[in-house]
């Protein structure tokens, strides 16, 4: 005998709960029904999401590189490539899966997993198939209207974390080129206790000052306010933007 995620439910009802989950509505709703649908509950393999799941890794990296593409113009390759391979990662997709709920209205064969618990490969991969069943059944645009707000924040987390851009390098390379003067950054702000103390700083060219970011470390805000100063000299939105305290 087979089991479901959600034994009590029918998967006419999964479907429904994934469309709300989603806030994408299928017009073809054997899309959605196929990309939740495991193998080891598929009366045949090819019913199963294996096929999505193919489809919907190279959408999710083209829509993934596209993004990165128009929004860090001055970026080269190499950096493109190092926050495109965490953002698609099978640890982030994992992540955006849990955060929608996927792990809800999975439909799994009995024996799959242990406790209840769905294994993480298999959210990921049900994530993809997910991006992919929402391409053949809405396009690229709808991708985008989907995959944007889950992607952005974890977009932001890995340029965060991957600060070997040197932005204050290239803020003084641009500066000294076009303007014969190197930046300077000022403290705007601080806050929280001496032992973890963040900073709020902007970067001046001339007498211009650009947004300013905050880092755990006057380093990090400085490499963020560069990276701010940069977007804004590009006629782009500053990809650190300030929080509220």
């Amino acid at each position: 005998m087979k089991s479901t995620s959600r034994q009590t439910d029918s998967l006419s009802e999964l479907v429904e709960t994934c469309e709300e989950l989603l806030g994408y509505h299928f017009q073809n709703k054997s899309l959605i029904s196929e990309a939740i649908t495991h193998s080891s509950y598929a009366e045949k393999r090819v019913n199963s999401y294996e096929r999505l799941e193919f489809l919907g890794d190279s959408i999710l990296g083209f829509a993934v590189c596209e993004y990165l593409f128009n929004r860090y113009p001055n970026w080269l390759e190499g950096d493109l490539t190092k926050v495109k391979s965490n953002v698609v990662s099978r640890q982030t997709c994992t992540r955006i899966g849990l955060e929608i709920g996927i792990d809800r209205i999975l439909v799994v064969g009995k024996g799959v997993g242990t406790l209840g618990r769905v294994p993480s490969s298999l959210i990921a991969n049900a994530f993809e198939s997910i991006v992919g069943a929402i391409y053949l059944d809405g396009g690229i645009e709808a991708v985008r209207d989907f995959l944007m707000p889950q992607i952005e924040r974890h977009v932001n987390e890995a340029v965060a974390g991957r600060l070997e851009i040197n932005y204050k390098s290239e803020l003084q390379q641009y500066s000294q080129k076009r303007f014969s003067v190197p930046p300077n950054y000022r403290v705007v702000s601080d806050r929280g206790p001496d032992h973890k103390k963040e900073f709020l700083v902007a970067a001046v060219v001339l007498k211009q000052t650009y947004a300013p970011a905050w880092g755990t470390n006057k380093k990090e805000a400085e490499q963020r306010a560069a990276a701010n100063a940069l977007a804004a000299l590009d006629g782009k939105e500053p990809p650190f933007a300030e929080e509220t305290p």
